[in-house]
């Protein structure tokens, strides 16, 4: 039977130039690799020997109308694909990577399409959907007494928080040593995955793989610190398996052995990284660890099949401090102070006036908002902290001194919104995403009118010591071209999503025309032009503003090495058209 439904989807339709390029496409996949998608189900069974169970496989299908969400990410950019498959295990990710290859079919990793940056809009070939790799493997507890998950990277953040919280896990399959850690991990003060991306719904493997952070990334750093170990299908559906500390650079060379015993030699780019917060680009420097290569790779280099997390004790104590002030130099006069003087501090998180009055108005015409809190009209900007203490004696000791840098800096200590309980930091925590949510609502309503229109937001970073130049920047060239924004975001990190709020096309185009000179001076300042959302491909020529085109060749040339056909994440990082002269040049 399976033999003649693959005939059947083969026979391209008569006079169809698209029907004729898929029936190539799909002629020159093995059979094994193809069938007919039902309703809850894209897998069949390889045939097992005598006596033994039979083996579900995933199966590639074609892309059908069916899957035309797959072809976009949150980013609202939409592309194409010939076909998609939705494996549940390693096996499955590394049987349908063998059966492309082959004929050097691209290949686009996708988890939750969360993303913001197009890294998982296909151009072209195989959607390699993860979604359906949603489990927790299981976990291990350190010599140092720290906790370890080992998960698919299809599990979401959300979920991943949940089982945690309640500490109960399916543990279909755990062996010993994992079901021993659980009962430790019961019995210990409870535990949590300290990168705090915004976007709870995110795959765990779409965060690593663009080195996502979120607000507590101030003092918890980004994805990166967190992953103790991962395991990596190659483009060919070879493996690796890498765990920190344990395989290093030499200089800028990096030698890997596959499970299949190949040996990879890989040229690391030799650009200096920024000091500042990073997602951009490929981590490169020198004796490295292998491990640090992939994260942040954008799905270019392999297919994360799992990961190990380290967790942390979820502090005793958690205090937020809502600052006011009546304009944007006190706010980033406050930012600097408290930097130096605060031990505690997690998250630093600004709200310019443009942001507050968006949440003014929904408040005034919105019900679903009549809850958010009342701001004083003198009120023009906001920096939120967060502290995390071992007690209580040190949450109050560090909020005196908080206080004292508010007054300082021209704040009004006994305006501020204090939260020390669960529920006070659930109304912190509306307020704070009450406001992209609002600025997403105001875009929609002008879509109806030009449905070409779409923010623009920002997602660069600076040094510290470039703060203020930054933010007089974005202000200077704001005024400038006369645009309407909004700016909010991580100021502890020097790091602001400045929202442009397009009224027009023409405020759009010329909008994308200022991010590029945005990239350029904040490049010039040492800093990075994706901070916690990765390159992707809408910011690959960004990446190229940062580095310069002599190293980005020699990024490609790198994923050359390591995926000879250029299948992996094409249009990630850089252009296809620098891939392939990269590929050239390595043949």
């Amino acid at each position: 039977m399976a033999s003649g439904i693959v005939a059947e989807r083969r026979r391209a339709p008569s006079g169809d130039i698209k029907g004729a390029l898929l029936g190539a496409l799909f002629a020159a996949i093995p059979h094994r690799a193809l069938m007919r998608y039902g309703e809850h189900s894209c897998k069949k069974l390889k045939k097992a020997p005598k006596g033994e169970p039979m083996e579900p496989m995933a199966e590639i299908v074609l892309c059908t109308d069916e899957f035309e969400e797959y072809l976009r990410d949150e980013s609202r950019s939409v592309g194409s694909a010939e076909s998609i498959v939705f494996p549940e295990s390693e096996a499955d990710v590394r049987d349908a990577l063998h059966a492309l290859h082959a004929t050097g079919v691209p290949v686009t990793v996708q988890g939750a399409r969360s993303g913001l940056a197009a890294g998982a809009v296909p151009h072209g070939g195989c959607v390699l959907n993860t979604s359906r790799m949603n489990r927790v493997l299981g976990m291990r507890r350190g010599s140092d007494g720290r906790f370890f998950v080992r998960v698919q990277p299809g599990l979401s953040l959300m979920e991943l928080r949940d089982m945690l919280q309640k500490a109960s896990f399916d543990t279909t399959g755990w062996n010993d040593e994992s079901l021993a850690a659980l009962a430790q991990f019961k019995a210990a003060p409870a535990q949590f995955f300290a990168p705090d991306p915004t976007e709870a719904s995110a795959a765990l493997g779409g965060i690593v793989a663009c080195n996502a952070s979120g607000s507590r990334s101030y003092a918890y750093g980004a994805a990166r610190p967190h992953v103790e170990a991962m395991r990596v299908a190659l483009a060919d559906g070879d493996a690796l398996a890498l765990r920190r500390g344990e395989v290093f650079a030499t200089g800028r060379e990096l030698c890997l052995v596959t499970e299949g015993g190949r040996e990879l030699v890989l040229n690391l780019p030799t650009y200096d990284m920024p000091k500042a917060k990073n997602a951009s680009g490929y981590f490169a420097c020198d004796d490295m660890d292998a491990i640090d290569l992939f994260i942040g790779a954008c799905g270019t280099l392999g297919v994360i099949c799992e990961l190990e997390l380290a967790l942390l004790p979820v502090p005793v104590e958690v205090w937020g401090a809502s600052c006011f002030f009546p304009g944007e130099a006190e706010a980033v006069d406050f930012t600097i102070a408290v930097r130096g003087a605060l031990e505690h501090a997690t998250a630093i998180e600004y709200f310019d006036g443009a942001a507050l009055d968006v949440l003014r108005a929904q408040k005034a015409n919105n019900p679903a908002f009549a809850e958010l809190p009342e701001l004083a009209d003198d009120v023009r900007t906001c920096v939120f902290v967060e502290l995390n203490c071992d007690d209580e004696e040190t949450a109050e000791a560090e909020l005196m001194v908080l206080c004292e840098q508010l007054e300082a800096c021209g704040g009004d200590a006994e305006g501020a919104w204090v939260a020390t309980t669960e529920a006070e930091r659930a109304g912190q925590r509306f307020f704070r995403h009450a406001v992209p949510e609002s600025v997403n609502m105001l875009i929609d309503q002008r879509r109806r009118t030009d449905p070409s229109i779409t923010k623009l937001g920002s997602d660069m970073s600076v040094p510290d010591d470039r703060l203020r130049d930054v933010i007089a920047m974005y202000r200077r060239t704001l005024a400038e071209g006369g645009f309407e924004s909004a700016t909010w975001g991580h100021i502890g990190s020097n790091h602001v999503h400045v929202n442009i709020l397009p009224r027009s096309a023409e405020e759009y185009a010329r909008g994308t025309e200022l991010f590029v000179r945005w990239a350029a001076e904040v490049s010039a300042m040492g800093g990075a032009v994706s901070a916690e959302h990765g390159v992707g491909k809408l910011k690959a020529h960004f990446l190229e503003e940062m580095y310069g085109a002599n190293h980005i060749a020699e990024s490609a040339r790198m994923k050359a090495q390591i995926d000879p056909k250029g299948q992996l994440g094409r249009g990630n990082l850089f252009s296809e058209e620098v891939l392939d002269a990269a590929l050239a040049e390595l043949a």
